[in-house]
């Protein structure tokens, strides 16, 4: 994986690699953007040759980044949909000229990334807080996932159906596998997916979704079954899935790789084989050959089998370090040395099984502490998603003069008539203390720019339902 990107791509020049948009639309309007971007990186002389991206056709978000990226260039990646409190944000950090593209047609805009190493690419991230930072990768952390991915699955060539955006690591980092290894690339939007003609990929590929997106496929029957189960793999993150989804898709047959991973780390570290999950195991899987994982108690010493801890990542694959979030100073997380730089402290509490799988329990900026127990709410909401009766939740915990906090769930049911039962069903799923003693009936839960649950949004809603916010 020594090969640079811009000689990797001389090596692949006109191949037939995309399906869906145009491989050949796709080369000439590379042709035509890689002498632009190296104009402009001239121009910027000793200044930074920054260049945020926002851009919507994937096509054209292809051939613009890697064109960019190519000729050295810093390249930022934005949600094109993000609004005006998000390009604020950006303003702060980055700069970018909205007024004065590139180039016509392309929604590549100058910016200037402070004391950035050329060729850098700046990943949006974030979690909860809905503050945008991002994770900065180059070429070379990539590609270490990008070979770790290959091993760990045993193929030279990686095809995939991408219908996750670009500009989010899980689906930038398959395009860069697909181009890495020499494989085909279709490309679709997950609304076009279910409503329309599915693209011919060659059997044996793989395919990445969230929870969500696999129960919406499930429910289309058959057809659609069939189909999930010709991938290698169906790659399956972004967020929690409840044990009854699991299961209905062992009994479908589907094979599901859940993998845990994040920006920072270039996508999966750890990820289940499908030949396990329709085993029956339902852990993050092994670590990637790449990655070294370990857990850690709140005194910072290692923990043994089964004791969950902080989990503590090292792999060359890590980001170099943070631009954005609540401190304006950059922050490491990563090391360019392998197995041996400096850790990367997860939020994440876990543990590893004698057998080397993973096990997700919860965050550790999540835990809330009720009557002297330490509750993580993931494990709370697992449960109630795998009633069935709940399509989404949020556990919280309110202030409480005798527990300190109280549990509080917040719930979008599939029949708010089953409401009343939930309780009562719950108690023989979980430990008296992990019983949410308030219940919030809502018609959804408030989310962040990235699509994930907002924590600290849900909990203002539920103390404003309630009166307490006052």
């Amino acid at each position: 994986m020594g090969e640079t990107l811009k000689a990797l791509l001389q090596t692949r020049w006109g191949d037939n690699w995309l399906i869906g948009p145009s491989s050949r639309s796709f080369w000439q309007r590379l042709s035509e953007l890689i002498p632009i971007f190296a104009a402009y990186r001239s121009s910027c002389g000793s200044h930074s040759s920054g260049v945020l991206l926002a851009e919507p056709d994937p096509l054209q978000f292809l051939a613009t980044c890697l064109a960019a990226w190519s000729e050295g260039c810093t390249v930022v990646l934005a949600n094109p949909r993000w609004g005006d409190r998000e390009r604020q944000q950006l303003q702060a950090l980055v700069s970018p000229r909205w007024d004065a593209p590139i180039w016509p047609g392309i929604k590549g805009y100058p910016c200037q990334v402070v004391e950035s190493q050329p060729g850098q690419i700046l990943i949006p991230t974030g979690g909860s807080s809905g503050q945008i930072k991002f994770a900065v990768h180059s070429w070379e952390t990539l590609s270490v996932s990008i070979e770790g991915f290959r091993i760990h699955f045993g193929v030279e060539v990686v095809n995939a159906y991408c219908v996750l955006p670009l500009f989010h690591v899980s689906g930038l980092m398959q395009a860069l596998r697909v181009l890495t290894s020499g494989g085909e690339l279709a490309l679709q939007s997950y609304s076009q997916l279910k409503s329309e003609e599915r693209l011919l990929l060659k059997p044996g590929g793989f395919i990445s979704l969230v929870p969500t997106q696999l129960q919406e496929l499930l429910a289309l029957g058959n057809e659609f079954i069939l189909w999930l189960r010709s991938f290698r793999a169906v790659l399956l993150g972004g967020a929690p899935a409840g044990r009854s989804l699991l299961d209905q898709a062992q009994v479908a047959q589907i094979p599901v790789a859940l993998t845990y991973g994040m920006t920072e780390t270039a996508a999966q570290v750890a990820t289940l084989l499908p030949e396990d999950f329709l085993a029956g195991h339902r852990s993050s899987g092994r670590p990637l050959p790449h990655v070294k994982l370990t857990i850690l108690n709140d005194q910072g010493q290692p923990q043994r089998s089964g004791q969950a801890g902080r989990v503590i990542i090292q792999a060359k694959s890590l980001a170099l370090e943070y631009r954005g979030g609540f401190s304006e100073q950059a922050s490491v997380v990563g090391s360019a040395h392998p197995m041996g730089g400096v850790p990367f402290v997860t939020d994440d509490i876990g543990y590893l099984d004698n057998k080397g799988y993973l096990y997700i329990v919860g965050r550790s900026s999540t835990k809330i502490i009720t009557g002297g127990e330490n509750v993580f709410p993931e494990d709370i909401e697992a449960v109630l998603l795998a009633t069935g009766w709940v399509s989404d939740a949020c556990v919280v915990g309110l202030p409480c003069d005798r527990w300190g906090q109280r549990l509080c769930a917040l719930v979008v049911m599939n029949s708010p008539k089953l409401l009343p039962g939930l309780p009562e069903r719950l108690r023989s799923l979980l430990s008296a203390y992990k019983l949410p003693k308030q219940w919030i009936l809502v018609s959804d839960l408030p989310k962040t720019a990235q699509g994930k649950l907002s924590r600290p949004q849900a909990l203002a809603l539920a103390q404003k339902i309630l009166g307490m916010d006052s």
